[in-house]
Formats: C-alpha cells, structure tokens, sequence
C-alpha cells in the first residue's frame, strides 16, 4: 500500500463504517418508553405548572447582549494563549494583537454609539 491515495481510501471506508455501525448499534440497542406520557409534549419549567404558551417571542436585544457576549469571550480565547507566548513571538506579533484588539473595540464602539447594548 505504497500509494497516498489508497491510505485515504482506506480511511474513509473504516470511519464511514464505524460512524454507521454506531447508527445501527444506537437503533437496535435504543431505550424506549412503553407508553408515552401527556405530559412529553408539555414545556417543562423546573418542576411547575406551565403557565401560558411556550413560544414567546423575545426581544431581539437579548441575541444583541447574547452574541457581543460571545465576541469578547472569542476574544480572550485569542488572547490569552497569545499573552502566555509573547516573548516567543516578538513584536510583531503585539502589533497584530493590537490591530486585532482595535477592530473589536471598533465593533464595540459602534454597538454602543447605535444604542445596541442599552437595557430599557
């Protein structure tokens, strides 16, 4: 098997079985309810009655707070393995950390000036 191509090949064909040979295993050996309850399709809230109808629309500033909520957190992933390097990577990286720091806070700055992160 000196060919590149046929090592793919091979691979491909064991991955594909045993992700498939997963799927049948999970419908065979599956837990299943002998009878199903009314209560499966009601919404759950910990542990009370449910009051009202469950699909609410919510505002979308909740998704606004949510995904800059995101954003910062995706920033300190960037940040932190860079911060523990920086003498390994030397001063250009700071530059490119500080360009990168700079967009963010661009981003950020725009947020706050179209009212985007204000609570009412």
């Amino acid at each position: 098997m000196n060919e590149p191509w046929a090592a793919v090949v091979v691979y491909l064909a064991v991955a594909s079985s045993v992700g498939a040979l997963m799927l049948a295993a999970n419908r065979v050996f599956r837990v299943r309810a002998k009878d199903v309850p009314d209560t499966r399709a009601m919404t759950y809230e910990c542990g009370e009655e449910p009051a009202g109808n469950s699909w609410l629309r919510f505002h979308p500033r909740y998704y606004v707070v949510a995904l800059v909520f995101v954003l910062f957190d995706v920033e300190v992933i960037f940040l932190v393995p860079w911060a523990l390097n920086l003498r390994a990577l030397g001063g250009f990286s700071m530059v490119e950390m500080l360009v990168f720091a700079l967009v963010l806070l661009l981003g950020w700055a725009y947020a706050l000036r179209k009212g985007a992160l204000k609570w009412q």
